[in-house]
């Protein structure tokens, strides 16, 4: 178990250095394009179009550590209220379908990543090819397929909690309490 623990350990940090680096390069080139724009009046023509293709990968891959948390946004009005073997039913059937809907993006990311490849396809500006930027879909859903799936046993019994659990957690965590 130890061994998994490690690799599952690596590559969540692996996708939080990814990601936290895409936002600092990000702010890095947004500053450099204000104080070329506005004290140099020489913007830089490619900066609108890689700080796009950051944010599309920060989102998709912040999706994979979102679900590897258990922090997407779900409507669970219901199913907290539900006797336990209910519950877990109706957990199970959730992640079957989130599990379902990442295969079927796999492949259609896996489509537009080859056609965008084979074509060529590149950015205007900077002339990027096309196949980096969509790779970042390919990459967040099949890293929240694994997430997923490494942490099934604990989306089946909800260990995460509602909701409003979670968004008092992190509020108390954030603010401390108020009494």
């Amino acid at each position: 178990m130890p061994v998994l623990s490690r690799l599952e350990g690596v590559l969540i940090g692996g996708v939080r250095i990814i990601v936290g680096a895409a936002i600092f390069v990000s702010i890095g080139i947004n500053f450099a394009n204000i104080a070329g724009r506005y004290l140099f009046s020489v913007p830089i023509l490619w900066a609108e179009e890689i700080l796009n293709y950051l944010m599309v990968w920060s989102v998709f891959l912040g999706a994979v550590l979102v679900t590897w948390e258990g922090r997407h946004i779900k409507m669970d009005l219901l199913s907290v209220r539900f006797p336990s073997p209910a519950k877990e039913i109706l957990n199970a059937i959730t992640v079957a379908v989130f599990a379902a809907v990442c295969v079927f993006m796999l492949f259609q990311s896996w489509t537009v990543v080859g056609m965008a490849w084979q074509l060529d396809q590149r950015s205007v500006a900077a002339e990027v090819p096309m196949a980096y930027a969509h790779v970042a879909v390919l990459l967040g859903f099949a890293g929240m397929l694994v997430a997923v799936l490494l942490r099934l046993g604990a989306y089946v019994r909800n260990v995460f909690g509602s909701e409003t659990q979670a968004a008092q957690k992190q509020a108390t965590d954030a603010f401390g309490t108020f009494e």
